[in-house]
């Protein structure tokens, strides 16, 4: 884990100092959680989980993994609201840091405001996934995928595997 991370941290290092700078325009209202417990704020309501990743922080920039197609938001990009699939969701901060955090599904909200709303099913930072635990939990999935003996359990299965599959691709 302690050379995945070291790896990580170089390879970020050198992607920066080789990657132009971008020019960024105004900054966002940036909101992303995870989990299954909801919580209700006063007459504008944003929906945040147990993990909550960012609160109403501004950002530069947000890159999603659609249904649609990936697509980086910007501030004042046109009002969507899209469905996630799994993939890594990475934030631009407006110190310059970029953050990686994978997620298995969700929805992802762009308001006319500029406020951006993730909400994820299950959400975990990159740099804490364990390379041979997500490669081993894909020959799992495909293990179930091939033994499925209905067409529920033949879904659930194909879902786990895209879902396994997504996750050793951030973890390389």
């Amino acid at each position: 884990m302690a050379a995945m991370r070291s790896v990580s941290r170089l390879l970020s290092s050198r992607a920066l100092s080789t990657t132009v700078k971008r020019g960024y325009a105004e900054e966002m209202s940036f909101t992303f959680a995870s989990g299954n417990q909801a919580r209700v704020s006063s007459l504008r309501i944003t929906l945040l989980s147990s993990a909550i990743f960012y609160e109403a922080k501004s950002v530069r920039q947000v890159d999603v993994p659609s249904f649609s197609g990936s697509f980086g938001i910007l501030p004042k990009h046109v009002p969507t609201l899209a469905v996630l699939k799994p993939g890594v969701v990475s934030v631009y901060e407006n110190e310059g840091n970029v953050k990686k955090i994978f997620v298995s599904s969700g929805t992802v909200t762009i308001n006319e405001d500029s406020s951006v709303q993730i909400l994820a099913e299950e959400a975990h930072p990159v740099e804490n996934i364990d390379a041979s635990a997500a490669r081993e939990l894909l020959t799992k999935s495909q293990s179930q995928l091939s033994s499925a003996a209905n067409d529920q359990a033949k879904a659930e299965a194909e879902i786990a595997v895209e879902v396994s599959e997504a996750l050793v691709k951030a973890a390389e």
